[in-house]
């Protein structure tokens, strides 16, 4: 665990029950997956090695991790979704038991990787969820790569790094971090990595909310209501899919996939099984952190 992680947990993770009792993240099977050697697998692009896991049969799902974790961090969604899908995950490049790239991390680099291995694979198209930095990758693998997706679930994605996307102590968050990785820690494989990854956060994604509107499949995109990325940032993504839905996970924070991996799976499939249709919509706007009239459409 990264120290920007365990920070959002402390500055986060009692936020949902008011500052008495915080939420054990469900990760039962984490040592089980991302190291499982009859289900891993190598293959190399762009020179790095990536490592990846396939479980399951049935359709295929797309598992993508954030910043920092690994196969393992998807551990309740593997679990679950295994019974029904063919579920494939990746340890993104700098990350778990992929290899290292010698240049900077970018979330275009580690989309393409994506891409890469569903060619490697040969499926396609694919239904994809992406939780964090992997909401961001899976949002750029349906604009970048539209062929290969069917349907997308994207979970606390940011389109960039200001504060109109971000809290103001999220950011100084990724800074004070970055600022704790001394010299000699970054000439480690963990401290290179660690920096690596939370310096990308700090100048990266800059996606135009407009390049949203390439996106053809029908997207999910889903928010703790407090989480770290801002509500009114969820709905921005939202309005500019053209085959978009929006749900704001009430007393829930950026871990909710590990928080309450039941309510978020039951509500991921949900989706996967019969896309939202906006003409269908309830308007809910009582959400008091959403502060944005008339435009929350919870799924």
């Amino acid at each position: 665990m990264t120290r920007f992680f365990i920070g959002i947990l402390l500055l986060f993770g009692t936020a949902v029950l008011g500052g008495g009792d915080s939420v054990a993240p469900t990760v039962a099977m984490a040592p089980y997956y991302g190291m499982n050697s009859s289900a891993g697998h190598t293959f190399v692009h762009d020179g790095v090695a990536l490592y990846y896991e396939v479980y399951g049969t049935g359709e295929p799902l797309l598992l993508v991790h954030g910043n920092g974790g690994s196969i393992a961090s998807l551990a309740a969604q593997i679990e679950y979704f295994r019974q029904r899908y063919t579920v494939i995950a990746m340890d993104s490049r700098d990350h778990g038991r992929s290899g290292d790239s010698a240049d900077p991390l970018t979330y275009e680099k580690m989309t393409d990787d994506l891409a890469a291995l569903l060619d490697h694979l040969e499926v396609g198209p694919v239904d994809v969820l992406g939780w964090s930095d992997g909401g961001i990758e899976a949002l750029m693998l349906g604009m970048r790569y539209p062929d290969k997706v069917n349907r997308l679930v994207a979970m606390a994605p940011n389109l960039n790094p200001s504060e109109d996307a971000l809290y103001p102590e999220t950011i100084a968050l990724m800074r004070d971090t970055l600022d704790s990785i001394s010299p000699e820690e970054r000439e480690t494989p963990e401290g290179r990595r660690e920096f690596k990854a939370t310096e990308m956060m700090l100048v990266e994604p800059n996606i135009d909310a407009s390049e949203l509107e390439t996106i053809e499949a029908p997207t999910l995109i889903m928010v703790g209501d407090h989480d770290v990325i801002r509500p009114e940032h969820a709905v921005e993504i939202y309005e500019h899919l053209p085959n978009g839905a929006l749900k704001i996970l009430r007393n829930a924070g950026h871990t909710a996939p590990q928080d309450d991996p039941a309510r978020f799976n039951r509500t991921v499939e949900r989706f996967f099984r019969k896309p939202f249709d906006p003409e269908t919509a309830d308007i809910d706007v009582s959400n008091p952190r959403l502060r944005v009239q008339n435009a929350g459409l919870y799924y």
